[in-house]
């Protein structure tokens, strides 16, 4: 019975963590992020954005969401940064989560 109450508290967990990816995508801040992402000055603003997109996608629908705005082309276009190593973490996260869900990701990006 133990083993049952916890897995069911994982499951509810996250669940609730995926609904509250899902608004945050409903509410417009998936592509609020992928803007800031694109039209960032600094290093430490893509990595922050990345960070946030990377949260975002471990939920199936908001990976989807992601992939309809574009995010591919928008992650693959962000330099990598001398001060953040993270920065290059995050956006081949995110390129491997786009590849695990099937999408094409072009030959000179990946």
């Amino acid at each position: 019975m133990t083993n049952f109450v916890f897995f069911y508290c994982q499951f509810v967990t996250c669940f609730l963590i995926d609904e509250r990816r899902m608004k945050v995508v409903e509410m417009g801040g998936a592509q609020d992020l992928l803007n800031m992402l694109k039209t960032a000055k600094d290093d430490k603003t893509r990595k922050q954005a990345l960070k946030a997109l990377v949260a975002l996608s471990h939920s199936y629908e908001a990976a989807e969401a992601l992939h309809q705005a574009d995010a591919i082309a928008i992650v693959s276009s962000t330099p990598n940064s001398l001060e953040y190593a993270e920065v290059e973490t995050y956006k081949s996260s995110l390129l491997k989560r786009f590849q695990e869900l099937k999408h094409e990701i072009p030959s000179e990006i990946s």
